[in-house]
């Protein structure tokens, strides 16, 4: 039989016209000058941004162009504070004694499309029950849709403190967690903690510094460790790699976080103008979470929805939340942008960027934190974040420019992340 080999130079040219695709924006938005770019040509090779050009581009005949030419197009959002393995509503509670890890695992899916399709192509999961792990390492095999996963795994915290699996348990099932489940209550604890959150997988750690709104617990806001257990985290944190996220309501509780060496405040509801300055000096990020605090607050007023002891935490301290803010910003406090999404709907985290222009950030300041900033906390400066040559093809599209009606963020009609669309 004769043998039919393929010309070599043809056999190369296959290869230099592997499909491109050409995304013609008619707006591109620099999110690291919150400069507008009119008539640009994104072109995306693989997964990653080969070049932006000027004006409408279009490749060859094997190449995709996509018209954006009537769009916004902005880098892929960032939120540093979700929960992707629940949605609160009046059945939360009972939840834990009725749903097996297959449940939470197959509804966690729903929720991460979500999240991707309101083009958030990245986000930080704060604490589960360890499922998140293996969401993140499905999203990132292909099996399912969702976005980027940077996940704590379960969240350490205090006998009783918030983020003890056990509390509002009767007694004959509450047992005594302890390392292992993420609870703590020495230095040595500690370090076996986050050693333990290592063998499991999680990429950060989470504590809950202070109490918590949602817990079954009296306070939401008394400190919960002492300094001694949280430079123990950070230090055998930093010893493997992790950052440490800090939820903290409390004022007292937050400022022993910062000195203890926390890289991220998440919430800061009750944060002094003391607190801020030791922020500033510290370099640690405040992560908002303004739509948290709106939500918990609407949602205790509704008869039954939360258990009593939460209903009243949530109208003491979910008001007081937006007002710290505009000040921590008016201080020059630096920040991230979060949202706590699962204590409210999935999918609807761009709520949070009105709630900051309420509170006096302009739009495409908190753009700026929903993407450069997360980007270099995340330690992803050179990959997410911006649309630049080398970066990931993480790519949206609105209809509207935010900075003038910033409900348009709420309707991405475009999302590209690792360079595949998933809505157009």
């Amino acid at each position: 039989m004769k043998k039919c080999f393929l010309p070599l130079a043809l056999f190369f040219s296959f290869i230099s016209t592997a499909q491109e695709t050409y995304l013609q924006c008619g707006t591109l938005v620099n999110t690291e000058t919150g400069k507008m770019l009119s008539e640009k040509t994104i072109v995306v090779s693989g997964n990653k941004i080969k070049s932006v050009e000027n004006g409408f581009v279009g490749g060859t005949v094997n190449d995709k162009t996509i018209d954006l030419k009537d769009k916004i197009v902005l880098p892929g959002l960032i939120d540093m504070h979700v929960h992707l393995e629940l949605e609160f509503d009046p059945k939360t509670y009972v939840k834990k004694f009725t749903d097996n890890e297959a449940d939470i695992a197959l509804q966690s899916t729903v929720y991460a499309k979500r999240t991707l399709m309101a083009g958030f192509t990245t986000v930080r999961d704060l604490g589960g029950s360890g499922v998140n792990i293996a969401l993140r390492n499905a999203v990132n095999r292909g099996t399912i849709e969702g976005p980027r996963i940077f996940t704590a795994g379960k969240s350490l915290a205090t006998t009783g403190g918030h983020a003890d699996p056990t509390n509002g348990v009767r007694k004959d099932l509450m047992g005594d967690p302890g390392p292992k489940e993420g609870v703590v209550n020495s230095p040595g604890d500690a370090k076996k903690a986050v050693r333990q959150r290592y063998k499991n997988g999680a990429d950060l750690i989470k504590i809950t510094a202070t109490g918590g709104v949602l817990s079954v617990a009296k306070s939401g806001q008394n400190p919960q460790f002492t300094l001694e257990e949280i430079k123990a985290i950070t230090n055998t944190a930093k010893n493997y790699g992790f950052s440490v996220a800090a939820h903290a309501h409390g004022d007292e509780g937050m400022k022993l976080a910062v000195l203890g060496g926390v890289n991220t405040i998440e919430h800061g509801t009750l944060m002094s103008l003391e607190t801020m300055e030791l922020m500033i000096k510290n370099n640690c990020y405040l992560i908002p979470t303004i739509s948290a605090g709106k939500q918990v607050a609407e949602k205790a007023r509704q008869p039954g929805f939360f258990p009593e002891v939460v209903a009243k935490k949530a109208l003491e301290i979910g008001p007081k939340h937006q007002a710290t803010m505009a000040k921590a910003y008016k201080k020059g406090v630096p920040m991230g942008f979060g949202t706590d999404a699962g204590v409210f709907p999935h999918g609807r985290n761009a709520i949070e960027f009105g709630y900051l222009l309420e509170a006096g950030i302009p739009v495409l300041k908190a753009l700026k934190a929903a993407t450069v900033t997360n980007a270099q906390l995340l330690g992803m400066t050179t990959e997410l974040g911006q649309i630049k040559e080398g970066f990931l093809a993480d790519i949206i599209a609105v209809d509207e420019d935010p900075s003038r009606n910033v409900r348009t963020l709420e309707n991405v009609v475009f999302v590209m992340k690792d360079g595949v669309v998933y809505k157009q």
